[in-house]
């Protein structure tokens, strides 16, 4: 036994440690599968958002260039001639987060499409105009501010924009390194020529002052970054056929403003009558400060710049851009988003959504192309959503653990069963062979007795012919028994049922067993019940009764009283028949083990009181046979109680 258990122990090692290793690699597939899906779904929320921006981008890079006059000329027209119409941007924005519209002359001056010709605005226009003069203020001050930096260059953008994260699942089957650092702009890249009409480019300039600042090649004392690059940008003009002359636009303007009415139609050569052509930068983002950036393009005409653009304000883009794509989406229960804006390595401002934690299994860090570079978006996740297949995966593995340890279990008890069955063999063995010995002993103790002629009267004669026949009969009881059981393992017993009275069963083991218990003290009491005949084998019955006299009387010898009970009642269509003693009773974890082949209780009793362990197996087997029931069960006083259930 203790080489079974060393072996189970070894299975069980062998078995745990590739088990566990699958499970662990498992885990892990399964965790790497969580971390994807959480990647996936957190990239797309802030492509969403990228796309939003990049619709901003197209739309305010889609304006004509003239709509940041309160007035505008219809576009495409190739003469000065047509009614001006009020600009879409003559109205306050619909967007929150937007504080109006302006344009910056190249002298500084300011210009809005919500204030009319005659300087004349709605009152209710006031305030945001205001706003929109001192934000003018502050840019151009920005621009001639030594320490001015409008605008990272494209590879300090990549830089600042390519983050590097761990490899995941989606890196086994897309590299994405290329289209990470392919966006650094979200509208147009590179500077992009425009033709306009006469009309359009009075528009623009008709606020500027009449001498232009006069640039030169090498940089002047107190010039600012932002000066020297409109000088590159007038240098890198397109190489098609020469602006018009800036003079023609300055006489055209003072034509307008001193007549009053609509431009006239120019006697121009064919190339002026095409119009003017414009170069128009892409859009740039400059900090007011830290509530406001005004996001602009520059516009040439004549080698004269203009910055058209709005002011945005940060707090309430960032709002904007938390409630619109992040608080309505289901990833806001077990996520947090936190959106700022850097100026320049420093954070301005910030807005948080979602569930915050500063200890978190997941982040994901997102900076945007220019013009919105100042903005950083970080998702965070404490708790990463567990995946479906965990939960299979976890009952799965229950499962398997409790067949493994029900498989190791039922390996464990059979292999002890059989050890067990093995012992109670090798006891039944020895047992039968006391048996046997005893009664042959007893027998020819009592023929060599009557040989020698001891017995010297009839009377001690025929005593010592019933104990020799007495003697005989348990022999050959024994020996029936161990023949039955036999029979019984290999299934060659059949019974014999006969319909007839229980009445005759017992009366003839009552004879039977008359002189045995006479001999032994023992009171056989008999309380039969009015029962029906009913179909059951007459020789089966009297052996088992037999089996049940013999076990109470071998353990109720030590008993004060000694009394044996049989009792018979008809209950549920049922023969019930009850065989009761006065003995020591059985103990109770014992009560079920009773009835199986070769067991015996082991106690002070049994130790002394020797049998062969087969009489309440053959009990058991017969009633089965004839389609019963047999059960054990201690009385509330001394002894125990046999039952047989027999169907009538």
């Amino acid at each position: 036994m203790k080489k079974l258990k060393l072996l189970i122990v070894i299975f069980s090692l062998a078995l745990s440690i590739p088990l566990a290793y699958f499970v662990f690699r498992t885990y892990r597939g399964l965790e790497q599968e969580e971390v994807a899906t959480l990647r996936f779904f957190a990239d797309t929320l802030f492509d969403k958002m990228e796309g939003a921006l990049a619709e901003i981008v197209h739309k305010e890079e889609g304006r004509a260039i003239d709509e940041f006059n309160y007035e505008v000329f219809p576009s495409g027209r190739q003469t000065d001639a047509g009614k001006p119409q009020p600009s879409p941007l003559s109205r306050p924005p619909r967007e929150n987060y937007v504080l109006g519209y302006f344009q910056n002359n190249p002298d500084g001056s300011f210009q809005t499409p919500l204030v009319a010709g005659a300087g004349m605005s709605p009152p209710d226009f006031t305030a945001r105009i205001e706003a929109l003069k001192e934000a003018n203020e502050i840019f151009s001050r920005k621009r001639v501010a030594v320490t001015d930096r409008i605008q990272p260059r494209p590879a300090e953008i990549v830089a600042e924009t390519e983050v590097k994260q761990d490899a995941g699942l989606a890196d086994k089957y897309l590299d994405l390194s290329s289209s990470q650092r392919s966006k650094i702009y979200l509208g147009q890249k590179e500077k992009r020529l425009e033709k306009i009409t006469i009309s359009q480019a009075a528009n623009i300039a008709k606020q500027e002052q009449p001498q232009p600042k006069v640039m030169s090649s090498s940089p002047a004392a107190g010039e600012s970054e932002y000066d020297r690059e409109d000088q590159y940008f007038a240098k890198d003009q397109a190489a098609g056929r020469a602006l018009a002359p800036k003079k023609r636009i300055s006489r055209e303007m003072n034509l307008r403003e001193s007549v009053g009415a609509a431009p006239p139609v120019l006697a121009l050569d064919k190339d002026e009558a095409a119009g003017f052509q414009v170069e128009v930068a892409p859009l740039q983002a400059v900090f007011l400060n830290d509530a406001q950036i005004f996001i602009f393009r520059r516009i040439m005409i004549n080698q004269q710049i203009y910055r058209q653009g709005f002011v945005l304000k940060v707090s309430a883009f960032l709002e904007h851009l938390a409630q619109t794509y992040f608080r309505t989406q289901p990833m806001a229960r077990f996520t947090g988003l936190r959106l700022s804006v850097v100026d320049q390595g420093r954070e301005a401002d910030a807005v948080e959504a979602g569930i915050i934690s500063r200890k978190f299994d997941f982040i994901l860090n997102r900076g945007f192309p220019s013009p919105f570079s100042f903005l950083k978006a970080t998702l965070t996740c404490a708790q990463i959503p567990r995946s479906a297949g965990r939960r299979t995966l976890n009952i799965m593995l229950v499962v398997l653990a409790v067949i493994v340890l029900i498989g190791l279990f039922a390996i464990y008890q059979s292999a002890r069963a059989i050890e067990d069955l093995s012992e109670r063999r090798s006891q039944f063995v020895s047992s039968v062979t006391h048996e046997l010995k005893t009664p042959l002993t007893n027998i020819r103790m009592y023929v060599e007795m009557l040989e020698q002629g001891i017995a010297k009267s009839p009377e001690r004669e025929q005593e010592y012919f019933r104990i020799l026949d007495s003697e005989g009969v348990r022999l050959s009881r024994l020996i029936n028994n161990v023949l039955e059981m036999s029979k019984l393992e290999r299934e060659q017993r059949h019974i014999d049922l006969q319909t007839g009275s229980l009445a005759e069963v017992v009366a003839e083991v009552q004879t039977v067993m008359a002189e045995k218990l006479k001999q032994d003290g023992f009171a056989l009491n008999v309380e039969l019940a009015n029962i029906p005949p009913f179909k059951y084998d007459r020789e089966v019955m009297i052996q088992v009764l037999i089996n049940l006299i013999e076990n109470s009387m071998k353990f109720g010898k030590g008993a004060s009283e000694r009394n044996i009970h049989i009792r018979t009642r008809l209950e549920d269509g049922r023969v019930k028949i009850m065989v009761s003693d006065t003995g020591p009773g059985i103990p109770r974890q014992a009560l079920k083990k009773i009835f199986n082949d070769f067991y015996r209780v082991e106690n002070s009793l049994t130790r002394t009181t020797r049998g062969t362990g087969i009489g309440l197996a053959l009990v058991k087997k017969f009633v089965h046979l004839m389609g019963g029931a047999v059960t054990a069960s201690n009385n509330k006083g001394p002894g125990c109680t046999i039952t047989i259930s027999l169907p009538v």
